[in-house]
């Protein structure tokens, strides 16, 4: 019967983490025209939001968006120009209402009794299983990035990420989530 406690705890410990990191992770996706050199743009302009999806965003979160790229590019070499740079860029946000579950599993027992000449050795036991549901939202950042004269897309990234209520921790997240992004870009940082 221990051994079943034992498997319960950390099956239960397993799964909890899990569920945390699968919470908090940020993920990822870029796509590229493998036949553009990056080396050859200089500046770029932001061309502004995707069919308005800025609206959901607070004034102090686009700027917050914005910032975090211009640092970004800018580590880069990149120069920002108003308008006419050689890559242009638009962002598209959008935000799911999400929610999880989680399972918890309790094994309780009576015990090992021992064995006996004509009864068995194990007791009884049962268990009983919990589950819970959380809501949250996960927001969707899309980077779209055109070559300013043929206006051809050249690079697309997508970071998807939990969003947070408070406004002192998206001060935070945001930048990270933006740099985690950009170390995908094709243009490395300079030293």
């Amino acid at each position: 019967m221990e051994y079943f406690k034992r498997t319960t705890l950390v099956l239960t410990f397993i799964a909890s983490v899990f569920f945390l990191t699968s919470c908090s992770s940020v993920k990822i996706v870029t796509d590229m025209d493998k036949t553009v050199d990056f080396n050859q743009y200089e500046s770029y302009s932001f061309l502004g939001w995707e069919k308005n999806s800025d609206k959901i965003l607070s004034e102090f979160d686009k700027k917050r968006i914005k910032d975090a790229f211009n640092s970004e590019l800018k580590a880069r070499g990149l120069k920002f120009v108003e308008s006419g740079g050689d890559m242009d860029i638009s962002l598209f946000i959008v935000v799911d209402q999400k929610t999880s579950t989680t399972a918890y599993t309790d094994y309780y027992s009576t015990g090992y009794r021992g064995y006996r000449r004509y009864r068995g050795g194990w007791g009884y036991g049962y268990a009983e299983t919990t589950y819970s549901e959380t809501d949250y939202l996960e927001g969707t950042l899309v980077m779209d990035v055109f070559d300013g004269g043929s206006k051809d897309q050249i690079w697309q990234g997508v970071v998807k990420s939990t969003v947070t209520e408070d406004p002192q921790k998206r001060a935070k997240v945001i930048p990270r989530n933006i740099g985690a992004l950009m170390s995908k870009f094709p243009i490395k940082k300079k030293k």
